[in-house]
């Protein structure tokens, strides 16, 4: 009888162990889920600090981000101690993310300043330890659209600028941007097919995109080969502030705004895209709240609500 009871409860222990083992192996299948790996790495843009850059570096490393964006303010004071600059990043483990280098002139007269412009802004990029850096360019014409041709001259000296930064190991990005010369989708597409992937790639602003007329996570797909990395961004228009004016827009944190980034992220894991995305917040959106309050806001958003890790 003694052996009978033994042999009962050897099973029914058994069982449970067994139970208990296929219930943490399913729980950790759900956290593998959960947290299933991606190419998509989170950085943050320096510029909501306006210039304070020692500040911007020490708040993000706080917060737990592994890269930042960096502007060409940082190149005046730093060009001649690169390795100054570098160590402060790799003291607080931030990795440049990407490096803004400023505008690209169309005008002829200007092509070769630009141009050098932006392989010294290379150099410098390489010397933090950084393999990216993103062009603008001047301001639209005033009173008409731009033509193709000023369109195609752009994507031109964009590709001259990274076919010699490609020789430092330097990726040229072009960053779609409201007011300038790729502001609507139909510009954007014409400089991007004019854009010779070899040596410029895309950095697709997602609020920039939505406020010039497109959706952004629509030009994920149909980027998905040239898009080297992204500004993760938001924007509000009309603005409650302004309601006279149906154009007026400004930026705000992630999800406040009307771009659908959700299903931004929806498209750049079907595209199994693997990069940067750049949180960006060119200023605080409210004059109560901080550079860093509005950082930790954009990472509750990213962790919490959609539930992806920085």
């Amino acid at each position: 009888m003694q052996e009978t009871v033994n042999r009962r409860q050897f099973l029914t222990s058994a069982g449970l162990s067994a139970l208990a083992l296929t219930l943490g192996s399913n729980r950790l299948f759900a956290q593998a889920e959960l947290a299933k790996p991606t190419g998509l790495k989170i950085a943050y843009s320096a510029i909501t600090w306006g210039g304070n850059d020692a500040q911007a570096i020490t708040d993000l490393s706080a917060l737990g981000f592994k890269g930042i964006q960096l502007r060409a303010n940082t190149f005046g004071p730093y060009k001649a101690k690169p390795s100054e600059l570098k160590a402060m990043l790799d003291q607080h483990k931030l990795a440049l993310a990407m490096f803004s280098s400023g505008n690209v002139e169309i005008d002829p007269a200007k092509e070769q300043s630009t141009i050098d412009m932006h392989v010294a802004h290379a150099s410098f990029v390489k010397a933090l330890g950084g393999s990216a850096f993103q062009m603008t360019n001047s301001l639209r014409p005033k009173n008409r659209l731009p033509t193709t041709e000023e369109l195609k001259r752009l994507a031109a000296v964009m590709n001259e600028i990274g076919k010699q930064t490609a020789d430092l190991g330097v990726q040229a990005t072009y960053h779609n941007h409201m007011h300038q010369l790729g502001e609507t989708p139909e510009e954007v597409d014409v400089i991007v097919q004019a854009m010779n992937p070899k040596y410029c790639k895309l950095l697709l602003d997602i609020a920039h995109y939505k406020q010039g007329g497109g959706e952004p996570e629509k030009a994920v797909k149909q980027y998905k080969d040239i898009i080297h990395a992204l500004h993760l961004k938001d924007t509000m228009s009309p603005r409650p502030d302004k309601p006279e004016d149906p154009k007026a827009y400004k930026f705000v944190e992630l999800g406040r705004g009307n771009v659908n980034v959700p299903a931004v992220f929806k498209a750049l894991e079907d595209i199994k895209f693997k990069g940067w995305g750049i949180i960006e917040l060119d200023g605080v959106p409210d004059k109560d709240k901080t550079p860093a309050q509005c950082a930790s806001i954009n990472k509750e958003y990213i962790t919490k609500t959609l539930n992806f890790p920085i």
